[in-house]
Parts: C-alpha cells; sequence; structure tokens
C-alpha cells in the first residue's frame, strides 16, 4: 500500500525564512526520483533548485509560481512504495478540488518504515535525512464498507477507504487550541480558514483520524455568523490602484536591499572621502602584466588590480576591517580579508565576496571575479557566495558616473567606490598633460576610526594607483 509523504520547505541557510516559486519542475502525477530536482525557488539571496528526498508518485503541490513560502511550510506531497501509482490519478484532481484529501505523513517517516519508500541521502542546507524531527502525523485510513469505499466527502478518490462522518460537532470556539500538527491537508482548507479568521486547532474534523475537511470550516464560520468567503471574493475586494500606479512588492532580493541599506543608514554614523587621482601608469602595468602573460594566458582585470591595493591598505590599516558589535558596545576587528563587489544583474544589485582575498594574488583575484560576475549574471550564486564580505569595493564607473556617495553595506565599517576613468587635463611632472583620470571615494563607519585613519587609507590607495610600483615595498 502506497504511502504519502510530506515535503517542506527546507532551511535553506543563511538565516533565510522564504523563498518564491519561480519554476515548478514536476507535475502532479509525475514519478519522481530521490534527490531529483522538484521545485525552482529565489530567496533574497539566489536561484535554488530544491531536490525531494523521497521517489514516489507527485500527489500535490503547494504554492504557485510567484507566490512566496515560509520555510517549513509544504512543497509537495509524494506517494511512495508498491502501491503509488493507484493514487495519483486521483490526487491529481483532487489537489485542486473542493477537499483535496490526501492521507498525511510525516516527512521523518520514511527511513523508519523498513523500505516503504525511498528517501533521500544527500543533505541540503539546514535539512537532513539523518534522523530529522517529526513533522506532521499521518492519518491512518479506517475501514469502511466496500459500499462507500470509492467516496470520500461526496467526492471520488484513489484512497476512497475513508469513513467520512460529518455529524461529529464542531469543537467549541472557546477551547484551548489542540498542541502539534493540524490535521488538515486541502491548501484551499487552510486559505478559507484564514480568510475568514478560523482557528484551524479549534476545530474536531469530521473526516478521518480528524481530518478537518472544508464543510468543518465552513460550518464554524456559519456559527460565528460569517460568510463563507471564496479566494476570488477576497481577491476582488482588495481596492483599486488608482489609475496609471503601479505597485511593485518590496520581497525577495529587492525587500533585503532595502532592509539593508535602510538598516546601514540607521545604525552607522558615515562619512565620504574622496580624492581625483591619475590611473594612467596602473592602466599601463595592466596593459605590461596581459602582454607579459601571452596571448593564451587569463587575462588580469582592472577591477582585480583594486582589490589587490585595497588588500594592502587593509593590512596598514586594519581598523576598517571591522565591524561594530552594538550590543557589546565592541569593535571587532578582522584578520581576514574577504572583498565583496557590487554588481548589477536582471535580479537587482548584489554583492558577490572573494573570500581571503588577502591571500591572493593579482590573477587569482582576477579569475575569482570572473567566475564570481559570471554565477551573478545567470543566477547562480550561493547564499553562501553572497555572504560574508568584510570590505566592499564598488566600481559605479561602469555606469558612465565620476562620484558616488555610497552606502556601506551593514555590517561593514568602510566601502571604496571607483568612478570612471576618463581622459582629462592633468598637471604630469610640472606640465599640463592629458591623464587618465577616475575619482576615489571611501564612505566609512566613522565608530572604527577618525578621519586621520580614513584619509590615510585613501591616500594608500591613491597612491598606489598612480604609482604601481608603491605596492613593491610590500612584497
Amino acid at each position: 500500500m502506497a504511502e504519502v509523504k510530506e515535503f517542506t520547505l527546507p532551511d535553506l541557510g543563511e538565516g533565510l525564512t522564504e523563498a518564491e516559486v519561480v519554476r515548478w519542475l514536476v507535475e502532479v502525477g509525475e514519478v519522481v526520483a530521490v534527490d531529483q530536482p522538484v521545485v525552482e525557488v529565489e530567496t533574497a539571496k539566489a536561484m535554488v533548485e530544491v531536490p525531494c528526498p523521497y521517489g514516489g508518485v507527485v500527489t500535490a503541490r503547494y504554492g504557485a509560481e510567484g507566490e512566496e513560502l515560509a520555510v517549513g511550510a509544504p512543497l509537495l506531497t509524494v506517494a511512495v512504495g508498491a502501491d503509488a501509482s493507484a493514487p495519483a490519478a486521483a490526487e491529481g484532481s483532487g489537489s485542486g478540488g473542493a477537499d483535496g484529501v490526501v492521507a498525511e505523513a510525516g516527512g521523518a517517516d520514511a527511513a523508519g518504515d523498513g523500505g516503504a519508500g525511498e528517501t533521500s541521502g544527500a543533505v541540503l542546507v539546514g535539512y537532513g535525512t539523518g534522523a530529522p524531527p517529526a513533522r506532521r502525523r499521518r492519518v491512518r485510513p479506517t475501514p469502511v464498507p466496500a459500499a462507500a469505499a470509492g467516496q470520500v466527502n461526496g467526492v471520488a478518490s484513489g484512497y476512497g477507504r475513508h469513513a467520512v462522518t460529518p455529524e461529529v460537532p464542531v469543537r467549541a470556539e472557546a477551547a484551548e487550541p489542540a498542541p502539534g500538527p493540524v490535521p488538515v491537508i486541502s491548501p484551499l482548507v487552510r486559505r478559507l480558514a484564514r480568510q475568514n479568521g478560523v482557528e484551524l486547532r479549534t476545530l474536531t474534523g469530521s473526516g478521518p483520524d480528524g481530518l478537518i475537511l472544508r464543510a468543518d470550516v465552513e460550518r464554524a464560520i456559519g456559527a460565528a455568523g460569517a460568510p463563507a468567503a471564496e479566494p476570488s471574493a477576497a481577491a476582488a475586494s482588495a481596492p483599486a490602484a488608482d489609475a496609471g500606479e503601479v505597485r511593485i512588492p518590496l520581497r525577495g532580493l529587492r525587500g533585503v536591499v532595502a532592509d539593508k541599506m535602510s538598516r546601514s543608514r540607521r545604525e552607522i554614523p558615515e562619512a565620504t572621502c574622496w580624492v581625483d587621482v591619475d590611473a594612467t601608469e596602473l592602466l599601463a602595468a595592466r596593459r605590461a602584466m596581459n602582454a607579459a602573460g601571452g596571448p593564451d594566458a587569463p587575462k588580469i582585470s582592472l577591477l582585480a588590480l583594486l582589490a589587490r591595493i585595497c588588500t594592502a591598505a587593509l593590512a596598514r590599516y586594519p581598523e576598517l576591517n571591522a565591524r561594530v558589535d552594538t550590543e557589546a558596545r565592541e569593535i571587532v576587528r578582522l584578520e581576514r580579508v574577504h572583498v565583496g563587489f557590487a554588481a548589477q544583474t536582471d535580479r537587482g544589485l548584489v554583492v558577490p565576496v572573494v573570500r581571503d582575498a588577502h591571500a591572493r594574488s593579482a590573477e587569482s583575484l582576477s579569475e575569482e571575479l570572473g567566475r564570481l560576475t559570471g554565477a551573478a549574471r545567470d543566477g547562480s550564486l550561493t547564499p553562501g557566495e553572497l555572504t560574508g564580505s568584510t570590505f566592499t569595493l564598488n566600481n559605479y564607473g561602469v555606469f558612465g558616473v565620476d562620484g558616488s556617495t555610497p552606502i556601506i553595506n551593514h555590517p561593514e565599517a568602510a566601502m571604496l567606490g571607483v568612478g570612471r576613468i576618463v581622459p582629462k587635463p592633468w598637471v604630469y611632472e610640472g606640465e599640463l598633460a592629458v591623464r587618465q583620470v577616475t575619482q576615489l571615494s571611501l564612505t566609512f563607519d566613522h565608530r572604527v576610526c577618525d578621519g586621520g585613519v580614513a584619509g590615510g587609507f585613501l591616500r594608500y590607495v591613491a597612491d598606489c594607483v598612480e604609482q604601481p610600483a608603491v605596492l613593491l615595498r610590500g612584497v
């Protein structure tokens, strides 16, 4: 006999609490293998394909494309075992019906059922297969006479061995909610209860083993004197937007960026200093490096050279490779330098992180920057590649602008901005000449240092840009 397993949205790591369904990779009634990706979700950090730890037939999917789901919310149910194909067809039609009745199982039952179904050997971040905690109890089928075996609440079902007793009264509204999982499967039932303010834990279901059906929720609504609202009616009652008004939800990546920038402005007393520099010699040094490597050698990018200069400057001024612990009222200086760099993508602004940048050469930095930039553009960055930076490099010159006062990437202490490099008149060796000039700006947390340190850092970076040989003193 087939057993239905519920797979919930796992913890995707890095403190993420929700994800948006981007694209379903399987259909109801489709057979899936263990660890097969079943849905593509977008977190605030990256796009992730979520594999299912069970093998069997998909009997229900929860969440439409574009809908946000919380970590721990049901993603889908899978019928595993020898009879998995039998209930699949019925569930394919029942999951969107009046009740969508499905036998519910805890996600941790697979390993303990002595081979009832395959389970995953893979481990997602925050989701493992080694004795996970029980989430939902299984609703056991109740034997009924053969005449009633094919009907559940008047709806044909492949699980048609359930006894339905609608006469069971609803629990009194004043009763304390029962602890543990709520015995309800259908997303329509959950939505109906949520829209009408019905607490599902206060109801006694009329389905098998106390399963809460739609009729139970409607009786509770009627007892409270409120009309049962359909999802379409709730949507129709929403206030209409003014003509020409477009509302864009602040969620996903855009919402996280908004929250982080707001927090940075609230918490960090930032200041900015800037300087114009002659980058002609730095560009010449880059050309020489790439020429020396030969035509087949990987090219060193200008951003990699700037990152290398920043790591050398942070070694001289470690006050800026730090963060502030506001609760302990302490400045935390960090030994390792993880350089983040701002990258604009179709999804919005992201900040990939080059780990241990202080230990990398210019060639290694260029290679890693190129890899992370490509991953940012195709949306394949992992959450770990988007967190943990200790200093950020922002090349806003690619947008054709000269200067900016960037917002610090909380909880860091500083960010270096680089404007476009353009030919300008410049006094060089006592004479007026046309040189390649750019503007550098340093925004820093005034709690970790004063202007002297910030000015010294920026001046050292500027000297290295104007005379790259300055870096040789520290090699």
